[in-house]
């Protein structure tokens, strides 16, 4: 009767054992800028994960690596993620701040995730080649450098796909519209996918 019991008991607490929170830590470019927030990729990635994770979006438009560094320790916190899905950077690339300083906010990032025994998915950006092929080349490179020595699951651009339909951004030429949101939202569930299992 016990031994009964007991995988019943099991049976029933294993979908809720499975269920994870992810944790979209970001900029504008997550906050669903220019759009309704339901419209937003992140919005649309938790409807993909539902009921079985529960995914919170806690970006900020305009945000910057250090920014983010600052106020990472508090929502990790508060949330306690079991996944971060750390999209950060691109402000500091528009803004002409040094790649050597994103790197080292973005590998304090994953540390300070880390240590909480929290699993991180960093998503790489993308710059304009206005800013010059020396700039964007090495801005490019922290992210790609990063995945490496950390080992992290890795989306190397959001906006893979149509990064050069530009109908499919908004006037600014940044943000992409809500057509392209489904596309962002499945490119991150794919690499997401292997950090949810047990």
């Amino acid at each position: 009767m016990l031994r009964l019991f007991f995988c019943l008991w099991v049976a029933l607490a294993a979908p809720w054992a499975a269920a994870k929170t992810v944790l979209v830590f970001g900029d504008s470019l997550s906050a669903a800028y220019g759009m309704k927030t339901e419209a937003g990729w992140v919005a649309l990635l938790g409807q993909r994960l539902a009921p079985a994770h529960r995914v919170v979006n806690a970006s900020v438009s305009g945000e910057t690596s250090a920014g983010g560094l600052a106020r990472l320790p508090a929502t990790l916190a508060r949330v306690k993620p079991d996944v971060l899905v750390l999209e950060l950077g691109g402000n500091d690339g528009l803004r002409g701040l040094p790649p050597a300083e994103l790197s080292r906010n973005l590998a304090r990032m994953v540390e300070l995730a880390r240590a909480r025994g929290t699993r991180v998915l960093l998503v790489g950006m993308a710059l304009p080649p206005n800013y010059g092929p020396d700039y964007t080349a090495r801005f490019r490179a922290v992210y790609d450098d990063l995945a490496k020595k950390a080992r992290l699951a890795y989306v190397p651009v959001l906006v893979a796909g149509f990064e050069t339909r530009m109908d499919w951004f908004q006037a600014d030429g940044i943000h992409p519209t809500a057509t392209a949101q489904p596309v962002m939202a499945a490119t991150v569930e794919k690499a997401l996918r292997p950090l949810l299992k047990p």
